[in-house]
């Protein structure tokens, strides 16, 4: 059974919620953060990467950051203002853009299921990632930005939701990048619904956010007293509205071979390479833009290295056949030659860092399926590293879980 808690969110009042609200804290760098954050004194990003009000040359984990992101949280209450729940609830938070929309339950998610694997998990933490987290959350003495979750879908949760979504919205804005964030307070109804349904679900899922759920679990023994500091702060999306977008690659040389002797050495190695598109059709498939042109790369045509779930995947595919044995890829985690960009970038993106020779080649992916992701996480196994790029994104800053 899977435990949801209704909780006293601290949040924006509505007329401010569009100002606070900011992209999640590792989706930017400093100088991104610095540039979203600087007209806007509101934005969360003033809390979530302080550094960016401090010297250009501050260690951003140095102690000075994490306590300016705490007064500077304490200043963004009295300002805003904040407000808190007078009792527990639950939310709905819908995400819509370009046609899509997904509506999730917003609420604290429990601990000892992320402990027992209720809560399951596909990628790796680093612990340097962590540490910055979990030092955050214990200045704070809050969580600030929700783990996105998912879940295959249930009913009555589906009905709860519907209902809860017909009374007027707490929250209702629209983004700069075009994503608009609608959130709802359950009705007491509706939250004593959703809470009974999860207790049936079996497992749950971590989509995004993998750092934010170890940084909660380990701040716990510096939070003790506190039941709050057993949960989480997270968003459950059901599997079917969830969007998932590809996580493309580009290497920045040929491993010193021209463009025509790679693609000759691919042919080689019994590869399918003929003229393409973009972005590829369906699984099995890459796009390849090289020297100004696209092309079709039929990743299974070179032969799959084995037949379990990982191994099939196209990014597995593409390193284990291409990158690592052709393009002398190791390790994608520390090699300087690759680099990932989200597919919210586009293949436009792709082109241009090969164009303006940032990078030789680029590899346009088809996006993994949740229902891959799900059967990873089942089999307790590790999705590739930078695999799976989640979108829309939930913004940090509109629900706080304070501990």
């Amino acid at each position: 059974m899977a435990v949801v808690r209704p909780f006293r969110a601290v949040r924006p009042l509505p007329d401010a919620a569009s100002r606070v609200a900011a992209v999640p804290y590792d989706v930017v760098d400093v100088e991104e953060a610095r540039a979203l954050a600087a007209p806007e004194p509101l934005s969360f990003l003033h809390v979530s990467r302080a550094e960016i009000d401090l010297q250009p040359d501050t260690d951003p984990h140095s102690d000075r950051v994490y306590q300016a992101a705490a007064r500077r949280y304490r200043e963004l209450k009295r300002e805003a203002p904040f407000v808190q729940e007078t009792a527990p609830t639950v939310y709905i938070y819908r995400l819509s853009s370009g046609g899509h929309s997904q509506a999730g339950v917003a609420a604290c998610y429990s601990l000892a299921d992320y402990d027992a694997d209720i809560i399951k998990k596909h990628e790796r933490t680093r612990r340097d990632k962590e540490d910055d987290r979990t030092r955050h959350i214990v200045e704070l003495r809050a969580q600030t930005g929700p783990v996105f979750l998912t879940y295959r879908p249930l009913e009555a949760v589906k009905h709860a939701t519907a209902d809860a979504m017909t009374a007027t919205p707490l929250f209702d804005f629209e983004a700069l990048d075009g994503v608009r964030h609608t959130l709802w307070v359950a009705g007491t109804a509706e939250t004593a619904l959703i809470v009974k349904a999860f207790a049936g679900a079996p497992a749950l899922y971590i989509a995004d956010g993998h750092h934010r759920a170890a940084s909660a679990a380990r701040a716990r023994s510096a939070l003790t007293g506190s039941s709050g500091a057993d949960f989480f702060l997270g968003v459950a999306f059901p599997s079917d509205e969830v969007k998932v977008l590809p996580y493309n690659r580009v290497v920045k040389d040929l491993n010193g071979r021209t463009p025509e002797e790679y693609v000759d050495e691919l042919v080689r190695r019994g590869f399918v390479v003929e003229d393409g598109l973009p972005a590829p059709y369906e699984k099995g498939e890459a796009s390849m833009y090289l020297n100004g042109r696209w092309l079709k790369l039929d990743l299974e045509s070179g032969g799959a290295p084995g037949r379990d779930i990982i191994s099939l995947l196209d990014c597995n595919l593409l390193q284990d056949s291409v990158l690592g044995p052709v393009l002398g890829i190791g390790d994608v985690r520390t090699d300087p030659r690759i680099e990932f960009v989200g597919g919210i970038r586009g293949t436009s993106g792709l082109e241009q860092l090969v164009d303006n020779g940032r990078a030789a080649v680029a590899f346009s992916l088809y996006p993994v399926s949740v229902h891959d992701l799900m059967a990873v996480a089942d089999a307790g196994s590790i999705m590739p590293p930078k695999s799976t790029w989640f979108e829309p994104k939930l913004r940090d800053g509109l629900l706080i879980h304070e501990i």
